[in-house]
């Protein structure tokens, strides 16, 4: 079975109940395309036992990792999809804070800004828009980022927004990294600052509730830990 080795630059939360994990392939002496694991269901999402290292830990952002996967499973514009094989994803090592500048990308735009909810800022696209594209991960580094810590009034529940300028255009984006949404959604509602940030971006499969794509920040890596 083809063994793959991709720099873990997402491990963000999936509908409905588990993970994605995505990043770039890891070769020889360069990065290659996008990988992101998923399963044959339907909603692609992994379970926890589906990304997990043999001493049963989960990855972490910036692993190497080894990973079996079967075949490229593309989904509209989720092109980086591949569906994950049996056996046990390994970790090889770890990538440097400042090896991080081969990875980035410099798109002119979060692909398109044309819509927005009444909590974000271009956070939002139609599936029409979506489905004309031909990727939905890209890997930023926006000059600042602050990450608003609100309730949520339509489930009275907190949430965690990243509020940031990119090519000069104001985004802001829901966060699903577990990780910092642990971190912030344990302080008070406000806003935070962070600076010297990278940022995994991804658009979503259409929603079922009004078949729009959403642009999410699934992963927020910074040299220090968040805390």
């Amino acid at each position: 079975m083809p063994i793959r080795t991709i720099v873990c630059l997402a491990n963000s939360f999936k509908y409905p109940n588990g993970r994605c994990i995505a990043g770039r392939e890891l070769r020889t002496n360069s990065y290659g395309g996008w990988i992101r694991p998923v399963s044959d269901r339907e909603t692609a999402e992994l379970s926890s036992s589906e990304c997990k290292y043999g001493n049963n830990t989960t990855p972490q952002l910036l692993d190497i990792i080894d990973i079996p996967l079967l075949r490229a499973e593309p989904r509209h514009h989720q092109t980086e999809n591949y569906i994950i094989g049996a056996g046990t994803w390994v970790k090889k090592g770890q990538l440097d804070w400042n090896q991080l500048g081969g990875i980035l990308e410099n798109p002119a735009s979060l692909w398109i800004n044309s819509d927005s909810t009444s909590a974000g800022m271009y956070d939002r696209i139609s599936q029409e828009e979506a489905y004309a594209l031909h990727n939905s991960l890209l890997f930023i580094k926006p000059d600042s980022i602050r990450i608003h810590v609100e309730i949520n009034p339509w489930t009275n529940k907190k949430q965690t927004r990243g509020d940031f300028v990119y090519q000069g255009t104001n985004y802001n984006l829901k966060v699903t990294d577990p990780v910092a949404c642990s971190i912030f959604q344990s302080k008070e509602s406000g806003v935070y600052p962070l600076e010297e940030v990278y940022l995994c971006v991804s658009l979503t499969e259409p929603w079922e509730n009004d078949n729009n794509c959403y642009k999410l920040v699934a992963a927020i890596i910074t040299q220090q830990p968040l805390r």
